[in-house]
């Protein structure tokens, strides 16, 4: 065995690989984006040629491991929990087709929000599609999960989530690796009409999938990941689900926990220790990352034992776990953390220096100044930065896309000039739709494209509409005269602003494509050319 020091993402990544994948789609989202990353730089992957290019987006990236699964195929897709948003339409259903070769779903949660709209537990997604999930509490098991967890969907013939959060997927450990299994043969279902989901089939599968769920049960009793410890004091009893499990062992280094621990990394929940657990205990601390799942789900067990967590106070409902919500919570001195150095104090975010978008939102506030503020709805990425000062460019960000159609609304409302300022990567994720209604509406609406020629916010990767930006918008029906293309640069301010209030002045639907390179990309390639 080779031992690697691997991020959470890194090992899952690997493991993936090691158990015989044959393709991963993913669309890049903080912590998600170095699965995909760790992938696309592997040698392993390289030398089997596993697909590993970005999806246009996290729907079809689920649907397209739908589609190499029915092959036979291990498959993976990869995605932040806001991602798992946008691909929930296929999520949900794949559940009722299920898996030929084995189908992982890799979610990455990210609680107390460091780079995400907002807070959200994905695992009720898991329970929501009544299928396993699988919760590391270390980068080892984010490893050995890979391969549980497509022998586990191979078993069931059901996708698998497997679900990380932003501490486990950005910390590193030491892991230990085995040899490479071979990648399955193609081989197509069994059951022609396994992936047909005519409601007379749905019915069926429908009614197999709440059969399963029993025999899923008994599968997380006998996990390799879920088991009890035994404690000599039994006033209190704590369950610790996934990364809460090494919060726990922290709090008690070099020495013994004197409570009974159930620790779960896989679900449904193993009722059988559940209920050993709570009838030899005269209280239950639940600590899980995220939101209080587990805390609801057994509060129907056993009605008589107080249950503690987050829905009490006991922990608060948003942000992370850590150590010492754990040493306070079982009333033990906190732990002291070492003072902050100045230098890495926080500090808000803002745009590089030298970044295109800058002047973009010099030239755009230039142009709309007359007309007062409140018209410009934004999106996702690194120019949702705009919002900040100096710029205060910008007046919304809801989600992946959703720039062109607030902005299309607040047009049919009456509001004039509306303006929608979209990422050339995320207008290939999502904008596309809502221009289209745009353009079916002829909706007076400009809509500008910053194509700064990469996925910026998430660190530079590729996204698939890169260099077809204007003829994207050519074919869909907007007209040629009224796709504008300028580079924003500061020299060229006045020249940007009249093609902005030009636009403003055209009844219909515009697009302005501000076309520079982002300067860290540029940094790159340079670095790499030295």
């Amino acid at each position: 065995m080779k031992k690697l020091m691997l991020l959470g993402d890194e090992a899952l990544a690997q493991g993936a690989m090691d158990a015989g994948m044959s393709g991963c789609f993913a669309y890049p989202g903080t912590p998600s984006t170095e699965i995909m990353e760790y992938i696309q730089r592997s040698e392993l992957a390289a030398e089997r040629d596993i697909h590993r290019t970005w999806s246009s987006n996290e729907k079809t990236a689920v649907e397209a491991t739908v589609g190499m699964s029915y092959t036979g195929k291990r498959t993976m897709s990869c995605m932040k929990h806001v991602g798992l948003n946008v691909a929930a339409d296929p999520f949900m259903n794949s559940a009722f087709v299920g898996a030929n070769g084995g189908n992982l779903l890799a979610v990455a949660d990210d609680p107390s929000m460091h780079s995400s709209q907002n807070e959200q537990d994905s695992r009720f997604y898991a329970k929501f599609a009544m299928i396993p999930c699988l919760e590391p509490s270390n980068q080892q098991e984010a490893y050995d999960m890979a391969f549980h967890g497509f022998n586990l969907s191979e078993h069931f013939k059901l996708p698998i989530m497997i679900r990380l959060t932003t501490r486990l997927s950005h910390s590193r450990a030491g892991v230990e690796c085995r040899e490479p299994m071979p990648e399955n043969e193609l081989k197509l279902p069994e059951d022609p009409n396994q992936f047909m989901l005519l409601p007379a089939f749905s019915r069926k599968k429908y009614k197999a999938l709440i059969a399963l769920q029993p025999e899923m049960e008994k599968a997380s009793e006998e996990s390799p990941f879920n088991w009890y410890e035994e404690g000599t004091d039994t006033s209190l009893g704590i369950i610790a689900c996934g990364l809460a499990y090494n919060y726990l062992k922290e709090v008690f280094v070099g020495k013994t926990c004197p409570y009974p621990i159930l620790k779960i990394s896989q679900y449904p929940l193993p009722r059988t220790y559940i209920n050993r657990i709570m009838a030899e205990c005269d209280k239950i601390m639940v600590l899980e990352e995220g939101q209080p799942l587990v805390e609801e789900m057994i509060k129907g067990y056993m009605p008589n034992t107080k249950i503690i967590g987050r829905l009490d106070g006991t922990f608060s409902r948003d942000g992370e776990m850590n150590p010492n919500k754990v040493m306070v919570a079982l009333g033990l001195p906190e732990g002291t953390d070492a003072p902050v150095p100045e230098v890495v104090t926080g500090r808000p975010p803002a745009l590089c220096v030298g970044c295109p978008h800058s002047d973009s939102f010099r030239a755009l506030n230039t142009a709309i100044e007359p007309y007062g503020p409140g018209h410009v709805f934004s999106d996702i990425g690194c120019y949702t930065l705009g919002f900040m000062p100096p710029y205060h460019a910008i007046n919304t960000c809801l989600d992946m896309g959703a720039s062109i159609p607030m902005a299309k609304g607040a047009s049919a409302a009456g509001l004039f000039p509306a303006v929608a300022v979209i990422g050339d990567s995320t207008f290939s994720h999502s904008g596309m739709t809502g221009l289209l209604d745009c353009i079916y509406d002829k909706t007076n609406i400009v809509v500008i494209i910053l194509d700064n020629s990469t996925t910026g916010m998430t660190g530079g990767q590729d996204y698939t509409a890169h260099n077809r930006l204007e003829e994207i918008c050519m074919g869909m029906g907007i007209e040629k005269e009224h796709i504008r293309v300028i580079t924003p640069l500061s020299r060229l301010h006045d020249e940007n602003v009249k093609v902005i209030e030009e636009e403003f002045a055209y009844n219909g639907v515009s697009v302005i494509i501000p076309r520079r390179e982002c300067v860290q990309t540029l940094r790159r390639k340079a670095s790499k050319k030295k």
